[in-house]
């Protein structure tokens, strides 16, 4: 029973204050996916902000070329598995908090105005739940819900990989 109200309280919580973290784009994607495992050990798995290929299945490369990793204005090149890139901003990182924002500076994604937040956060001892929440429009030409669809496609992924790879480890 436990368990429950706090999944209710965080969602409540996200809720709240989900619009004012995520203001960039006039569209809102967010994925929550509870993971059976310590907070501390999936933020471990995810906080470096170099190292998005390390639990993402669509990126094969992600290197530091501006900047340092997990500091505020670092730059990241992301290589994807079928050769496009994405070049990103860190916004906001935070080791106790166990979360991190960015942008996206140039990308081959349908999206125009993106920012996103990633954050974990305890459930128990043993579980945790990660939220990947962005706000962006669609770039020129596209429509919303490719964009949308785009951007839903690319958190589950992560997030199902990341749930994949934290309980078989």
């Amino acid at each position: 029973m436990p368990r429950i109200i706090y999944s209710l309280l965080g969602s409540l919580i996200l809720i709240l204050f989900a619009p004012s973290l995520i203001a960039a784009g006039n569209i809102s994607v967010t994925k929550t996916i509870a993971i059976n495992a310590p907070a501390a050990e999936v933020w471990g798995k995810i906080k470096n902000f170099n190292d998005l290929n390390g639990w993402h299945p669509a990126v094969v490369k992600d290197e530091i070329v501006e900047g340092e990793n997990n500091k505020t204005g670092a730059v990241r090149l992301l290589t994807l598995n079928d050769g496009g890139s994405i070049r990103e901003e860190l916004q906001a990182w935070d080791n106790a908090g166990m979360t991190y924002s960015y942008k996206i500076l140039e990308s081959v994604l349908p999206v125009s105005d993106y920012e996103s937040t990633i954050k974990v956060e305890p459930l128990t001892d043993n579980a945790c739940r990660v939220n990947w929440a962005g706000s962006f429009s669609a770039s020129k030409g596209k429509d919303d819900k490719t964009a949308r669809d785009t951007i839903s496609g690319i958190y589950d992924a992560g997030l199902e990989n990341l749930v994949k790879i934290m309980t078989t480890e």
